[in-house]
């Protein structure tokens, strides 16, 4: 295991209504429909890019090991 933490990120509604930037970014985290499920490393991109889509997002630490 590495010295950094993963987060299993979730999308819960709807990318509908979204702007271009928001889009771009769910498809850079694999989040295609509601109830995709991704892991991703907990770094300071990836939080950048949950920031963009919190509203959208349920974030849990440690995800499928």
């Amino acid at each position: 295991m590495g010295s950094q933490g993963t987060l299993q990120v979730k999308l819960v509604k709807s990318l509908i209504g979204s702007t271009k930037p928001q889009l771009a970014t769910a498809q850079a985290l694999g989040l295609r429909k509601i109830g995709d499920v991704t892991v991703q490393p907990d770094n300071a991109a990836t939080k950048g890019k949950i920031r963009v889509l919190a509203h959208l997002l349920e974030v849990t630490e440690g995800g499928a090991e």
